[in-house]
Order: structure tokens, then sequence, then C-alpha cells
């Protein structure tokens, strides 16, 4: 074999299912998947599992995921990977879903913007709102900073210990970073365009105590000028409607000014869309075309709650359609992973199980 043909092969894949999106939906859905025997193959733009939770709010604690009281969106991602172990799902990440079209044979063939392909009788779609991208400030130098001084989110706040940070923004971004950086940073600031703020009111309350007790600065204006060199930011001007512009020093500045999400390829995998979303049936959760699902922020239908939570269950009703694809000729029996022994051994307790069992 060619080293030609041997790299095509590897670019080639078969499988039951195809995940767009590895967030935590995507990851959960792997699992559910898995316990009905079908094995799935994710794509995701991202360089890592966990979609937006790991990408963009790693630290950030979410309090709403069932049995835990609170855990950071990494740590959910990291959860949800050793949840899916035992099924050995296959990543292509850094890949984005480009086409996607019907085979002579039933199946779809999904083909990623490097060439990958991948064919499977069931496509779902866990893609969140689409590929989330900063909205960045028009401000002269911005380029020359970015990635060394300028940054759109916090992955580690490590790097921040001990810098005199300014962050910009008035939403829930802006001011959960500023209380959880304050206490670590060796001076931090706000601005924001105008008074008030679009955040939780009991964060823009703990940002004012912290402004009228000096452990920190807030400003109203906008953003006019970045002063530095070689990428590192020395000083960032602000300007206030109808007010001489004043400079603040600082050498991080956190910008965030909101995302935009792009749908990207999938609004041409001919569904139908509404409002950039995917309608849905709330019985299996599939899409205008059969076959095709979609789970999470993606989809819509009347009642939708965006929350992870309710992206857990689409997936479990999901799962349920989809094998009946998968294997047309199988009965689907439904079973509770805490009695059947069966579902135990998917999961590697089995043996645990009867140990606890005999030691009782």
């Amino acid at each position: 074999m060619s080293e030609k043909d041997q790299t095509n092969n590897e670019m080639q894949h078969k499988t039951d299912a195809i995940i767009i999106g590895a967030g935590p939906v995507g990851l959960f859905a792997v699992f559910e998947l898995g316990l009905l025997d079908i094995k799935a193959h994710l794509v995701d733009i991202l360089d890592k599992p966990g979609g937006q939770c790991a990408e963009l709010y790693p630290e950030k604690p979410i309090y709403d995921i069932p049995a835990w009281p609170v855990i950071s969106g990494q740590e959910l991602a990291d959860r949800l990977m050793e949840q899916i172990a035992p099924f050995d799902p296959v990543f292509h990440l850094q890949q984005m879903a480009e086409s996607l079209a019907k085979l002579d044979n039933g199946n779809w063939l999904l083909t990623t913007d490097i060439g990958t392909t991948i064919e499977a009788p069931v496509i779902i779609i866990a893609a969140g709102g689409g590929s989330f991208m900063p909205k960045k400030p028009n401000i002269p130098r911005l380029e020359e900073f970015e990635g060394a001084s300028v940054f759109y989110s916090v992955r580690e706040m490590k790097k921040f210990e001990g810098k005199d940070i300014l962050i910009a923004g008035g939403g829930d971004s802006a001011l959960d970073w500023t209380l959880n950086l304050q206490p670590i940073a060796n001076s931090l600031s706000l601005v924001h365009r105008r008074p008030e703020f679009r955040a939780a009111p009991d964060s823009v309350n703990k940002m004012h105590a912290l402004v009228d007790n000096r452990k920190m600065d807030f400003y109203v204006g906008d953003i006019k000028e970045l002063h530095g060199e070689n990428g590192q930011l020395e000083k960032v001007v602000i300007q206030k409607r109808g007010e001489e512009p004043f400079a603040v020093p600082c050498n991080t500045l956190l910008a965030f000014y909101g995302l935009t999400m792009k749908l990207g390829p999938i609004a041409n995998f001919g569904l139908n869309l509404h409002e950039n979303l995917i309608p849905v049936d709330t019985e299996k959760f599939e899409t205008s075309e059969l076959g095709i699902f979609a789970i999470g922020d993606i989809n819509s239908y009347p009642g939708k709650l965006k929350l992870i939570l309710s992206g857990f269950h689409e997936a479990a009703l999901m799962s349920q359609q989809a094998f009946r694809y998968i294997y047309p000729d199988r009965k689907l029996r439904f079973q509770y992973t805490t009695s059947s022994s069966d579902l135990q051994q998917k999961l590697g307790v089995a043996d645990e199980d009867k140990g606890n069992k005999n030691a009782a």
C-alpha cells in the first residue's frame, strides 16, 4: 500500500453515528448511544473536547448539573470523558463538518474541511449555537497585542496572577471574571460604555462593593487606544462621551464584548431552519431529515430551555430512535444501568458490582 493510499484510508471512516459537536451534550450522547451498542465518531472545530464550557469558561462554576452542587466547565468535560471511556469514541478535532450527502445505501456521508470522510446511518448535530467567535472591538493596533496581552477568554486563572488587568464589557462574563480575578490580580479595573450592566444584579452589587472598598476601579467609557511595544500592553486610553480621554496603566486586557455564533456549513445541510436554530420534534429530537437529529442549544421546539441538563435528556430520547435506524431488525429493550448486568458489563463495572455484593 502506498503512503498516499494509507493516508486516504486514515481519513475515510465508517461508523454507526456521527456527532457534530463535542461539547457536554455531544459527549453525553456518546454514553447514551454506547449503552445501545452504537459506536460514535465526533467532529469538532476546537482542539479538545468540552465545547464552549471548556473553551470559554473552563474555570467558571456551574451550579445546575444534577448531583454536583458546583462543578467547573473543564471538570464537567473531564467527568464526561471519563464516563464515555468504555465506549471508545473517535474524535476528529480541529475540523469543521463541511458537507453532508445521502448515499444510495441510505447512509449519510459527512466530509470535513480537511477532507476527512465519515459514513454512518445517523447524524447527531450537537453543535450548540454553531461555532462561537468573540466579538472584537474596533480599536487600532488590537491585533498586535492579541494572544500576548489582549485576551477574549480565561483558560487558566493562574496566568493572570499578579497582573494589572483591565476588563472590558458589561455582561455576565465581564462581571464574573472581575470577581474571580480581583483576588489574584495586582490591580484590576473594569470599563463599560455605560453605568448599567446586562449581568446578574448580585454580581454587579459585589463589583460596586469592591470599588467602594478601593479594591478595584470602574470606568464608564470606551477604549480608544492601546499603547505598548512588541505585543505587551502598557496603558489603555479610555474616553467617556463628551469628556477628555484618559489613560489607565495595565499590562493585560480582557475584552468581553460578547460572542457571535456562526452556524457555518450546517446551514447548507438541507434542514429546515428557524432563526439559525433547527426545529425538532420532542419525541425523538429528529429534524426535517430522517436520520438527522439535533440536540442541545442548536435545536428549537416549544418550551425549549437552553440548559445542559435539557440536552442530556434530549440525548437519551434521541438514542432510542437512532437505535431503530442502526439496528432495524433488532428489538429495542429498555434497561436500567442499576439492574442490568449487560449494561454494567459494557461500562466495565460488573465485576466491581459483584465484589460489592459479596462484601455486603
